[in-house]
């Protein structure tokens, strides 16, 4: 494995650079994706798909949000000789209304886990949480900024999983043998409710926020005023169902079957931000 070097599709986003980081620590070759990436890829162009291909032994695939292709990719990926594939999915996709009302969201990465278990590939599939990085390079971030963050939560409780460990994970499975097959699902060791969390950061940081549970269509709302765009922001809202419904704050073992260790816990992921400048006063 460590001959021929692994496609990271979505190398510059967040799991996707650090599973880039943490295969070249290991000195594996990587072929870091991207539309404007060192190794060129776009979903929607599938020339770009061959020469990305070419040589590699394994594949970690984002799938594109819009317009899901995996299929035909993992077909490209066999017939390119690939023998490893590792699909980043998502946490709650067989349950029937975890994103609530729409199955969108739900049947699109059912559709990829289905292409990947039937490429004739070894195959494993990351099914994570939410993201413990939301908070300071993601969706919450500007409302921690800002002093108030404003969701349709509810209480707003969720096992907050650090990118970091869904890297491991996906860097294991790629590298490693005993994971072919396997669908880890990811989250943090314990559940933390939002208020926890900006408490948390608050400590670390000095910077003070507080959480708003809103409506769905508050929310939605707020965002179309920001100028989201009103299919975007119901996608935000769907995202966030499983937070306010309660469904995130199960706290799953796919971290310790797949590492042998727990998964990092919220409060250190904060420490190491905090450390890092993110929140800066």
């Amino acid at each position: 494995m460590n001959q021929n070097p692994v496609l990271v599709i979505g190398g510059t986003g967040k799991t996707g650079r650090r599973v880039v980081r943490q295969l070249t620590e290991r000195g594996i070759p990587v072929k870091s994706a991207s539309r404007k990436g060192e190794t060129r890829f776009d979903w929607l162009d599938d020339t770009t798909w061959g020469p990305a291909l070419e040589g590699v032994a394994g594949v970690y695939i984002v799938q594109n949000d819009t317009a899901p292709r995996t299929r035909e990719f993992t077909e490209a990926a066999a017939r390119a000789g690939v023998r490893r594939l590792v699909l980043l999915s998502a946490r709650g996709v067989e349950t029937p209304g975890y994103y609530g009302e729409d199955s969108s969201t739900s049947d699109a990465f059912l559709a990829g886990e289905a292409a990947v278990r039937e490429s004739g590939l070894a195959w494993t599939i990351l099914r994570p949480g939410w993201f413990a990085q939301n908070f300071d390079e993601g969706f919450f971030n500007e409302g921690v900024l800002a002093g108030e963050l404003r969701l349709p939560a509810g209480d707003g409780v969720a096992t907050w999983i650090d990118v970091e460990d869904i890297a491991a994970v996906a860097v294991a499975a790629l590298t490693e043998d005993g994971h072919d097959g396997q669908v880890y699902e990811l989250s943090g060791p314990r559940p933390v409710a939002l208020d926890e969390v900006l408490s948390l950061i608050e400590a670390a940081t000095g910077r003070k926020a507080s959480y708003t549970a809103l409506s769905t269509d508050e929310f939605v709302g707020e965002l179309v005023a920001q100028g989201v765009s009103a299919p975007d922001a119901a996608l935000w809202a769907a995202a966030l169902h499983p937070v306010a419904s309660g469904g995130e704050a199960k706290v799953s073992d796919g971290v310790r079957r797949a590492l042998g260790r727990d998964a990092r816990d919220f409060a250190d992921f904060v420490k190491d931000a905090a450390t890092a400048g993110a929140w800066r006063v």
